[in-house]
């Protein structure tokens, strides 16, 4: 059963697997998602520069589910767009909705 901290995700169903939006925040103490509305907030400890901050969001969220996890856009932006390969949208809200406390909006990675 779904949580409501991830009910209303922006999830989008591809031949290739499911694509999920996040807004990241570079620069953080620690690694840790959040939900905001149906947004999830990611807090990234490495700085913008080199595309360090997209290499540590592609290790947790491939580590978190198991998948390959591609950036598809935002590669220079704070709104970026990840590919979750060989997955089902339920699938991805199972995961997210484990990953979250219950009664809390965010867990780190």
């Amino acid at each position: 059963m779904l949580t409501g901290a991830v009910k209303n995700m922006k999830l989008q169903k591809t031949a290739q697997g499911v694509i999920l939006d996040i807004y990241v925040k570079p620069n953080s103490k620690q690694f840790k998602v959040e939900q905001d509305g149906d947004e999830l907030v990611v807090l990234c400890r490495e700085a913008p520069v080199k595309g360090k901050v997209n290499k540590e969001l592609l290790k947790h969220f491939s580590r978190l589910f198991g998948r390959r996890v591609e950036l598809v856009s935002g590669f220079t932006s704070r709104q970026k767009k990840l590919l979750i390969s060989d997955i089902e949208a339920e699938e991805v809200n199972q995961i997210l909705a484990s990953s979250f406390a219950v009664g809390h909006n965010s867990f780190k990675g």
